[in-house]
């Protein structure tokens, strides 16, 4: 129930959230400025972006006076020094080193001469870089590949780069000062005239004397204070909420009523379809269904907690658990100052041990939130924001404490509202410690064999986790099956307690495979994926690694399982492409200790796909009809493809060519802005790779949002997986199953999406499957 006093809770937390968001912000152009990196910063991105077009115009307009013949004051050096880089490189130069300086809260950072200095020297290194690279690629590949990595900054890559090849008595030939501050000065003449954003400040010091510095307009002062307050009404925490969030909706004018945090409907910083068209109306079920997700009153597993603050003490790496670990800090030998060489190992060594620091500083980063989110919310129920994505699927607000986390942020949730503890849901307990211990394409049956079987296992997680760590901390999901070992032990061994809120998954086997196979009607695919009921759960991977074999050389046959082929088969209904294919295949193959060559990972990739056309023809064909299709509607003039889900939410997808250059710098990294032409053409390349994946990613949400109308217990959901209690899954599975029956039992969805497109040829339906043989499928969700 609401109260007046949950209600100020939640006002005082949202205000909370919104000036912890604003701190941040805050703490980050601080930081940033004084490290001298202004160009990263809200302001910085933002600006740059705008007025590389405008500068590069002026760069190229340079070039060409200087083929032209007209020489000028500072073409000389651009002649000699910079004539092979591109407009695009020197604009991004110019600009970043411009904005690092001048917003540099470092003493003297932004005096004149040090600043074109700056701007010479950063264009000399990219040139510098780019001989190595052109010269020595293979050298410079090995430094980089050995020596760079996430800690290395760009004067720490410049150093080791000089060191390294001036080992190999490789060394570049220095510009001059004079010729740097020639160019600097071009360089941001170049940016003051183009922009009007920065200007020359003459001030007379203590000593009668006057120092020069490149400071912004005030002009530029007014955008950069808009910049940053723009920033700071998003920049707010999106924590869970105290209190059920406010409805989506719409008025009788058709206007959206926006949900969620208390203060959205005032701030609309958060939209009901991300990346959607916000004109567009949905159907009653989708919106319901959001609604009812966001009802949902979670807390935090203490005992999760509990033990991930014992780790986080130890420093110790569980799965995605990644506390911050500090290194090995060896100790000064006490040759040191006498013998060179020991004190260059032991500098050496303190580097590497500071840049392992400062790499795992960055990959606990979300574990360090986790566990700040868990430690504030410990003693709370609450509830979490949702909204749709511009197919339906439902993605949660907050980034942490929500299901769609890692292992071990899912770990950290279980449902508020508790259920007895019964016969059905003991076993969906027991299903929940196997499937996360990694059993999950066992048989059900061999699920719980496998647990009555390691109660002492079980016992040895729930009791005393830390003591029994080496038990856990390897499984497919260590933090989840602790979870479950513990709630199990309480509720099926011990039974000490007579309620559960853990939250059990169960998930589709292949969904983009189940779908496409009820859309063609294709029985043989629907076999493969668990729509039609078996006794044992089918392996459409193995089925396709086993098909695979027939299309190559006796000796790749070993090579051939399950593992290899399941991504790409995951993958290969969302439109993968054959590069990412080979991506995923050779990673498998690496881990079995197979190294292939080029052509034999080509003959690999070809086999699985050949076998896909021979395994799942049904699905094959429908995306082929849906490529062709859909490009010729756009081809023939349409900008986008709309249409509506079977639980009546609206898909509107645009995708558009927008004029675009990108290029990689060597040291600053890549770079893409858009020109400011204005003109944006649809694509039909990126509408015929796009449709088929959206059109099945908007079933699965479908499927959801139209299971959920029936149901009135706690759940949630991840994609196109879904969570609940281990007392009501048994009544869930049996919703999702009669849902997909119905679903594709009504009408046939590809006749009318071909009417939608304007289809010249009627979509390939198979028409060996009734839908309706879902509902006897045990391990349809499984």
């Amino acid at each position: 129930m609401v109260t007046h006093t949950n209600l100020h809770r939640q006002f005082l937390l949202e205000q909370e959230a919104i000036s912890c968001g604003k701190q941040r912000l805050h703490d980050s152009l601080e930081k940033l400025e004084g490290k001298s990196y202004a160009s990263a910063s809200v302001y910085g991105v933002s600006s740059i972006k705008e007025a590389l077009p405008y500068l590069m115009k002026t760069v190229e307009d340079t070039f060409c006076k200087l083929k032209n013949g007209q020489a000028g004051k500072f073409y000389k050096e651009i002649a000699i020094y910079i004539d092979d880089l591109e407009p695009l490189a020197i604009s991004t130069i110019l600009l970043k080193i411009t904005f690092d300086r001048v917003f540099s809260t470092q003493r003297g950072a932004n005096l004149v001469t040090p600043t074109l200095v700056a701007i010479g020297a950063a264009l000399e290194s990219e040139c510098k870089f780019r001989w190595y690279k052109h010269n020595y690629p293979g050298l410079m590949h090995y430094i980089s590949d050995k020596f760079f990595h996430d800690a290395c900054g760009t004067m720490q890559k410049q150093a080791i780069a000089s060191k390294k090849f001036g080992e190999h008595d490789i060394r570049w030939n220095p510009w001059s000062i004079k010729a740097k501050t020639s160019l600097g000065r071009w360089g941001l003449t170049a940016v003051m005239e183009t922009t009007n954003w920065f200007t020359i400040n003459k001030r007379k010091t203590h000593r009668k004397k006057y120092d020069y510095r490149v400071v912004p307009t005030p002009e530029f002062n007014e955008k950069r204070a808009e910049l940053i307050k723009s920033a700071e009404l998003f920049s707010g925490i999106p924590w869970p909420m105290l209190v059920v969030p406010d409805d989506w909706g719409y008025n009788e004018t058709g206007e959206i009523i926006y949900g969620g945090y208390l203060t959205n409907r005032m701030m609309r910083g958060h939209d009901l379809t991300r990346k959607g068209n916000p004109t567009i109306i949905h159907g009653e079920t989708p919106i319901n269904f959001l609604n009812k997700l966001q009802a949902v009153k979670y807390c935090v597993n203490n005992h999760i907690l509990q033990v991930a603050v014992e780790m986080r003490s130890r420093g110790r790496i569980i799965g995605k658990f990644i506390p911050i670990s500090p290194s090995y800090k060896p100790p000064r030998p006490p040759s040191a100052d006498d013998d060179c060489d020991a004190n260059l190992a032991w500098r050496r060594a303190m580097a590497e041990s500071y840049n392992a620091d400062r790499i795992n500083f960055k990959r606990s980063v979300r574990t360090r939130t986790q566990l700040e989110a868990a430690e504030k919310f410990k003693d709370e129920i609450f509830h979490l924001c949702w909204s749709f994505d511009y197919r339906g699927r439902a993605y949660p607000i907050p980034a942490f404490l929500t299901p769609q986390d890692t292992d071990f942020g899912k770990a950290l949730l279980v449902f508020a509202d508790e259920s007895s503890v019964t016969d059905e849901a003991e076993l969906w307990l027991s299903f929940q410690v196997a499937t996360t211990f990694g059993l999950d394409k066992s048989t059900l049956e061999d699920r719980h064999q496998w647990v009555s079987e390691n109660h002492e296992l079980i016992t040895k997680v729930a009791t005393d986790p830390i003591r029994y760590l080496s038990d856990w901390e390897a499984v497919d999901e260590p933090w989840q099956f602790m979870a479950a070992c513990h709630e199990y032990y309480h509720c099926c061994i011990a039974k000490d307690k007579l309620t559960t809120g853990l939250m059990v998954a169960v998930d589709a086997t292949c969904s983009g495979l189940q779908i496409l196979a009820a859309l063609a009607k294709d029985k043989s695919t629907a076999e493969l994926v668990n729509v039609v009921p078996s006794a044992t759960p089918s392996d459409a991977y193995r089925a396709v690694a086993d098909k695979a074999k027939e299309f190559l050389p006796s000796y790749m046959h070993q090579w051939m399982n399950r593992t290899v082929c399941k991504r790409t088969v995951m993958t290969i209904p969302y439109n993968a492409t054959k590069d990412s294919s080979r991506k995923y295949i050779r990673e498998a193959l690496l881990e079995k200790g197979i190294d292939p060559t080029k052509d034999e990972l080509t003959q690999v990739v070809n086999a699985i796909y050949s076998s896909m056309d021979s395994i799942v023809p049904g699905p094959m064909r429908v995306m082929r009809w849906i490529k062709k299709h859909v490009g010729q509607y756009i081809r023939n003039g349409a900008t986008e493809v709309q249409w509506v889900t079977p639980s009546g939410f609206v898909v509107n997808q645009r995708r558009d060519d927008i004029e675009t250059m990108r290029m990689e710098l060597q040291l600053l990294g890549r770079t893409s802005i858009r020109l400011p032409t204005g003109n944006s053409t649809p694509s039909p390349t990126k509408h015929k790779s796009s449709t088929a994946p959206n059109y099945i990613h908007s079933f699965d949400a479908s499927i959801l949002h139209r299971s959920f109308t029936q149901f009135d217990e706690p759940f949630t959901v991840i994609h196109d997986s879904v969570l609940c209690r281990a007392g009501d899954m048994g009544t869930l599975n049996r919703l999702v199953r009669e849902t997909y029956s119905n679903i594709f039992s009504e009408k046939c969805w590809l006749s009318e999406f071909a009417e939608t497109i304007n289809a010249s040829e009627p979509p390939p339906i198979v028409g060996t499957l009734d839908p309706k043989v879902v509902s006897n499928s045990t391990y349809f969700f499984c």
